[in-house]
């Protein structure tokens, strides 16, 4: 092991030598027995908070703090593989870190690495969130099977002045390998746009904008951890009354899951009258899912240039509402909810929105006219929303798994209205259950009087007249409760 002398004599000089091993894992959180790094402390003089530098930054050796006997300098002896980038990073910038670690029988195990301010003090700088950011991503992804060589690595552009695409030049230099191989190659075109000075300010912007759109978007993998289906049970059973052959159909889907550990290749088609339950059936399965989950709205899309982007060539050009959606969620693996499906195919002479949805619904990828590169979709599941199943085309029908959701009955509508829908309405309003009581034929009467309606919405609007009518009576006649029976049901609904 080489020895390093931190001394002032011009007739030593630091050995330059790679001193570490590389491991492998796919923790996604450090620890003492999950640490970033290991490091060399025979002499026991690192403490748990060390603050230092990196240095060697050509083979990225060792790091060097200032303890209170002196200088300190530790041999790195294993780095997590994902980590091999950033470290060279810290150290060819002379970025002043604080470590965070424990002793071990192997060496100094650290497991958080915080930027300082200028010179060593305790209090972080500005820049940590960016370092934060990228530790972030790259614990978050998997561990890289070889080392990329050098000049794979290497992306320069440490002469620009702008300080979003030196941030972007940063992090592709440190955690480029958390991106897909063709999106990390798209990368390296466009910042050498945005660099340019051969290009018109207009297209250094676009490139500089499509840049920071996709830099932010963690691009994960399409495997999936087990769900509990007691789990999703509980939720369905929260967010839905009864439904018991819809809820079944979610937990097979669960469980194919949990067998595969990636998505099923078809998403599901929620076909139904409004006011059934469709969107909350669709945000319950992002719930059990735990993605986020973004809406598109097919009745408001007439143009398919709405969902793709438009190109660079226009001044205002700017990424479509798929692309947005992405950018929003800051991750590839989301839950697309597209309401109203059956109006996806009312374009208006500039080609068919329903023609743009297919490209998104096979998980082949889907290419964006402004991003002009192709976006991974394998971790996109897709839940459609429609009342009529005529109109929606057979090519869309064929990628889906299409759930048909019955209106309530009667009896289901007495149990949501009484248990569920006035309840929500009282403690939304600051009203105790006792203070505003239905009689069993007030309750019939409402029913009664939504006989020819389909959904809930109605019930929900009619709990809300209800409450509110209670409320007044409290507050204007000083009463101590209000007990609605079917003849002031029909006063007040009719």
């Amino acid at each position: 092991m080489p020895v390093f002398d931190f001394s002032n004599s011009p007739e030593k000089t630091k050995v330059s030598e790679c001193t570490y091993t590389i491991f492998r894992t796919n923790e996604s959180v450090t620890s003492p027995e999950q640490p970033i790094l290991v490091l060399d402390n025979q002499g026991g003089k690192l403490k748990h908070h060390s603050l230092g530098v990196f240095t060697n930054p050509s083979k990225r050796t060792a790091f060097e703090c200032k303890e209170e006997n002196g200088t300190v300098s530790a041999d790195i002896l294993k780095i997590d593989a994902r980590f091999v980038s950033l470290l060279k990073w810290l150290g060819e910038n002379h970025i002043h870190v604080r470590l965070s670690g424990c002793d071990r029988e192997d060496g100094y195990a650290v497991y958080k690495i915080r930027e300082t301010a200028f010179g060593g003090g305790v209090k972080l700088s500005a820049e940590d969130g960016f370092l934060q950011f990228m530790i972030e991503r790259l614990l978050s992804s998997d561990a890289p099977e070889e080392e990329l060589e050098d000049e794979d690595r290497e992306e320069t552009g440490d002469s620009m002045k702008l300080t979003s695409i030196q941030s972007i030049t940063d992090f592709m230099n440190c955690a480029g390998r958390t991106l897909p191989d063709n999106i990390r190659l798209w990368a390296r075109r466009n910042l050498a746009v945005a660099r340019s000075h051969e290009v018109s300010p207009e297209e250094r912007r676009h490139a500089q904008r499509a840049l920071s759109i996709m830099m932010n978007i963690q691009w994960k993998s399409n495997y999936f951890e087990a769900i509990d289906p007691k789990e999703a049970r509980r939720i369905l059973d929260e967010e839905l009354y009864g439904m018991e052959r819809v809820k079944q159909r979610i937990i097979e889907t669960i469980i194919q899951i949990n067998r595969t550990h990636t998505l099923p290749a078809y998403g599901l088609l929620l076909i139904g009258p409004a006011g059934t339950g469709k969107s909350q059936i669709a945000y319950a399965v992002a719930r059990i899912l735990k993605l986020p989950w973004t809406t598109l709205d097919m009745s408001s899309i007439n143009d398919p240039e709405q969902l793709t982007g438009s190109s660079r060539i226009y001044a205002n050009a700017k990424p479509g509402i798929i692309m947005e959606a992405f950018s929003m969620a800051g991750e590839s693996n989301l839950v697309f909810i597209i309401n109203e499906l059956d109006k996806a195919a009312s374009g208006k002479g500039n080609g068919n929105p329903a023609d743009v949805l297919l490209t998104l619904l096979d998980n082949l990828g889907f290419t964006d006219n402004y991003m002009e590169c192709m976006i991974p979709t394998v971790g996109v599941y897709p839940i459609a929303t429609a009342n009529d199943k005529s109109q929606i085309s057979a090519p869309l029908m064929s990628r889906f798994a299409v759930i048909e959701i019955p209106d309530y009955t009667p009896e289901e509508k007495k149990v949501i209205f009484s248990r569920y829908a006035l309840p929500k309405v009282l403690k939304r309003i600051g009203m105790r259950e006792e203070e505003c009581i239905l009689s069993p034929d007030g309750l019939d009467a409402v029913i009664k009087l939504h006989e020819n309606t389909s959904g809930i919405r109605d019930l929900e609007q009619a709990a809300e007249h209800i409450a509110a009518n209670a409320l007044y009576q409290i507050e204007v006649n000083q009463v101590e409760s209000v007990t609605f029976d079917a003849k002031m049901v029909r006063e007040l609904l009719s």
